[in-house]
């Protein structure tokens, strides 16, 4: 009998330091990369297929993977798009749980910036276009969550030519 009491104390003895070590990896975690743990982490990625076939893979979330990302902000979701029938290129943001008087853009003929803050919220992403375009033919709206940007395209793009293989 007082063998199997004296495995089990052994055996909890383990799990107390188990329990003693996940609190010190957490105590550590709250101040890495200055990310407040007490709001919740996400991160993901998209994958696709560019013009050129290459496949082209985008990050995002609000752990910080760049160093443009700043602790508390979340960097969205974005999908670029051109529609060469219409010409335009349009931008698709996901910036839930703000209005639309909290967004603010910055655009140029090759980039646009996104910003978005109210109370507890703050977005923030740099996307490079795919395509030259006219800054000042900008078009915004905001929907449910979801920020749509069009500019028309300064020239159409360029189509790649067909090489023989010999």
């Amino acid at each position: 009998m007082w063998r199997r009491r004296r495995i089990f104390d052994d055996f909890f003895r383990e799990l107390e330091e188990v329990d003693r070590l996940f609190d010190r990896m957490f105590e550590s975690m709250r101040s890495w990369q200055g990310v407040n743990l007490e709001e919740p982490l996400y991160w993901g990625f998209s994958v696709r297929v560019g013009p050129s076939g290459v496949p082209e893979i985008q990050t995002f979330g609000n752990v910080e993977t760049s160093p443009t990302l700043r602790a508390g902000v979340r960097e969205p979701y974005v999908e670029t798009m051109v529609d060469e029938k219409n010409g335009e290129l349009v931008v698709t943001a996901e910036i839930p749980g703000v209005t639309k008087e909290d967004i603010k853009i910055n655009a140029t003929e090759s980039s646009v910036e996104i910003e978005a803050e109210r109370d507890d919220r703050k977005y923030h992403k740099v996307v490079a276009l795919d395509a030259e375009v006219d800054p000042s033919s900008a078009k915004a709206r905001y929907n449910n969550g979801v920020l749509e940007i069009k500019f028309k395209l300064k020239a159409p793009p360029k189509k790649g030519v067909n090489v023989k293989v010999e």
